[in-house]
């Protein structure tokens, strides 16, 4: 194992880590990451530095599980996460660690639990396809005609008046790729 990296997180500023830091510490790392940001936040930039910092071999420590992932899902998300670059994890609350057997076990339950929960999205939404499919649509934007409103007044902008692709973005609130489209058609 070569470093031990803690990561605490309280939901209020008013909060205090102390009691997180305190385990932490106790648990032996050398580098604790923070943020004092509400759980369900998906921008935590204490994590977000702390996976940075993360290399192979090395051992992150939180107190505990909600302290990390905002649900279920999202825990999954990073012990998957953490399991491809080949990082241990430790929760000193929930007594998982993967530098043991048990701990291990467990941390392959998680990304089992992805995976079942990646193939169920990928059933429901061929499903979804395929019952859209009984019914005649193909999916996907509808095609513009060349006889819409907006792609002849783009046309006529561009033609008649010279104006340039910024301008007649701006005055029809068109993206760029829109209207090089129209122009084209």
């Amino acid at each position: 194992m070569n470093n031990i990296i803690g990561y605490a997180r309280v939901s209020k500023k008013e909060q205090s880590l102390n009691l997180q830091r305190d385990a932490l510490e106790k648990a032996g790392c050398n580098k604790i990451f923070t943020d004092k940001i509400s759980g369900a936040t998906e921008k935590r930039p204490g994590l977000d530095a702390c996976f940075s910092t993360l290399k192979p071999g090395d051992l992150l420590v939180v107190w505990r599980l909600d302290r990390i992932g905002r649900s279920l899902k999202h825990l999954v998300l990073l012990m998957e996460e953490l399991k491809e670059k080949n990082i241990l994890f430790k929760s000193t609350c929930e007594a998982i660690d993967t530098t043991t057997t048990t701990g291990m076990l467990i941390f392959n339950m998680f990304a089992l639990i992805a995976e079942f929960e990646r193939g169920l999205i990928r059933e429901r939404t061929q499903a979804g396809l395929n019952a859209a499919r009984a019914r005649g649509r193909t999916g996907g934007r509808i095609p513009v005609k060349s006889t819409d409103p907006k792609v002849l007044t783009a046309k006529k902008m561009h033609k008649n008046h010279g104006m340039s692709i910024k301008e007649i973005c701006k005055t029809l609130n068109l993206s760029r790729a829109s209207v090089y489209r129209y122009v084209a058609l």
